[in-house]
């Protein structure tokens, strides 16, 4: 194994292999005790793509919101699964197919297309070209917004759905879908987010979709893999501590050094980050 792969393994919490059921538990009942330990909380929000995450994580919340439910007999616990196309999105369908599987209590729809439009606007009116790629991040932090805009009229809390196969590359948006108050996916790979959706009987439309950020308007629904130069595969072979082709180990040795930064709370002159 290669040195920097045994950090990197380590400071994600990676577990070579899972059980899935035991997973699924482990994060519900997660989700469940930061609700009791934090008792003015009585909501969580988090929004849905239709996308493999977001479907994990939302299922999970659910299953947490109504366990709360039963356990206490307090009907005022919920689930807002929040629906945030930019205009409109290709693949509404599926965002909707994993609400249904999920069966939220609550579904909002913001379109946040005036909002990063006014945004973009307001910008480029300071003599700024506000790129595509930049605009993508705007409408990330567009819906980040929205999000606790919705949990602070609700007594929210919001779910990220950050993952170890995400973390490792640094593919999310600082301060937009990386700003969470929970994280019931983070110790995970892509695969094992997977095999949870199997034993929770997903739609396999949902989970064997080719995954994207699809935040760039030259580039919509440009996939993962071909942003970052490198297979889900790899990075979960990787994070499971196996050998791969070195090529792609040193592309997500890369991409781990290079977005450090994300992982890490704002920096503070006591910090040793910057030296």
């Amino acid at each position: 194994m290669r040195p920097l792969q045994t950090e990197i393994i380590d400071a994600l919490h990676v577990s070579p292999k899972i059980d899935p059921e035991t997973e699924i538990r482990r994060s519900v009942d997660f989700l469940k005790a930061y609700l009791k330990k934090n008792s003015f909380l009585k909501t969580y929000v988090l929004g849905i793509s239709g996308g493999q995450d977001s479907t994990l994580a939302g299922k999970m919340t659910q299953m947490a919101i109504t366990e709360m439910r039963a356990e206490t007999g307090d009907d005022d616990y919920q689930f807002i699964a929040v629906r945030l196309p930019y205009g409109d999105q290709a693949d509404e369908s599926d965002a909707m197919d994993a609400i249904k599987f999920m069966q939220a209590d609550v579904v909002d729809r913001v379109d946040i297309q005036p909002a990063t439009d006014a945004m973009v606007a307001a910008l480029e009116a300071n003599n700024l070209t506000i790129h595509d790629f930049n605009k993508g991040n705007i409408k990330a932090r567009q819906r980040m917004i929205v999000q606790y805009g919705i949990a602070g009229e609700r007594h929210g809390a919001v779910v990220g759905t950050d993952h170890a196969a995400e973390a490792v590359t640094g593919f999310y948006t600082k301060y937009g879908d990386g700003g969470a108050d929970i994280v019931p996916l983070y110790r995970l790979n892509k695969r094992q987010g997977r095999a949870m959706l199997e034993v929770l009987q997903a739609p396999e439309h949902l989970y064997k979709k080719v995954p994207t950020a699809d935040l760039e308007d030259d580039r919509p629904a440009l996939p993962d893999e071909v942003a970052l130069g490198v297979h889900y595969d790899d990075i979960d072979d990787y994070l499971e501590g196996k050998d791969i082709d070195p090529v792609a180990a040193e592309k997500i040795e890369a991409w781990y050094l290079k977005t450090a930064h994300k992982r890490h709370a704002a920096i503070n002159v006591f910090d040793d980050f910057w030296k």
